[in-house]
Formats: structure tokens, C-alpha cells, sequence
């Protein structure tokens, strides 16, 4: 079996609630987007970040401003609309019950081992 493959469908279910958990703080550039990620040791490439913040987008969970930069070409910095709060709040209940969920029966298994 490849572990890497189910390491990487791991990634991706939580890769959106991440992401949104960072603009839920505030106004986010994408380049610092990938750095927190990077930083938290969560792998985030470019070519993945800027279609997921253009479908979210269009879906109206997110939007953006362009702000004029004095070291190169304007940068967007995007934001939560109000539908994107309510899909947060729905994410991070979903995201709590999984969570809990897994804990459970991961912590379930280690008491039948003993």
C-alpha cells in the first residue's frame, strides 16, 4: 500500500480549513498564506493554493482587494465575506466532531491493547 498517497488525501481534506483559518484572522496575502503553512509543516504549493482561493472566490466564501506594493506589481489580500464566516463556523464544527471522533476511537484502540 502507498502511504503517501494516504498521506496526501489526508492533507487535502483539511487543506481548506486551514487556509480559511488563517484569513479568518485577518486580510491575507497568499505568499504569506503558504509561509504559515510552510511554517506549521504543512506542505502548500502555489499551483494549489491560487485555484482553491479562486474557487472559493467564486463561490462567495471569499474576496479581495488589491493593495499597491512599493517592492513590485500590486498583491490581492483576501478576506472572509459574511457567507464565508458561516461556512467557517460550519467547517470548524465539522472539523471539532471529526476531530473528537477520531481521538475517540484512536484512543479506543490503544485501551484494547493494553
Amino acid at each position: 500500500m502507498n502511504i503517501e498517497n494516504t498521506q496526501s488525501q489526508m492533507r487535502k481534506g483539511v487543506l481548506e480549513y486551514c487556509i480559511l483559518s488563517i484569513i479568518k484572522r485577518g486580510e491575507a496575502y497568499p505568499g504569506d498564506i503558504i509561509d504559515e503553512m510552510r511554517n506549521a509543516g504543512l506542505q502548500l504549493l502555489e499551483g494549489t493554493l491560487y485555484p482553491l482561493l479562486n474557487r472559493l472566490k467564486n463561490a462567495g466564501i471569499l474576496t479581495y482587494r488589491w493593495v499597491e506594493s512599493s517592492s513590485g506589481p500590486p498583491r490581492k489580500y483576501f478576506s472572509l465575506t459574511r457567507e464565508g464566516e458561516k461556512f467557517y463556523a460550519l467547517l470548524e464544527a465539522t472539523w471539532n466532531e471529526l476531530a473528537k471522533g477520531v481521538e475517540t476511537v484512536t484512543k479506543g484502540a490503544e485501551k484494547r491493547e493494553e
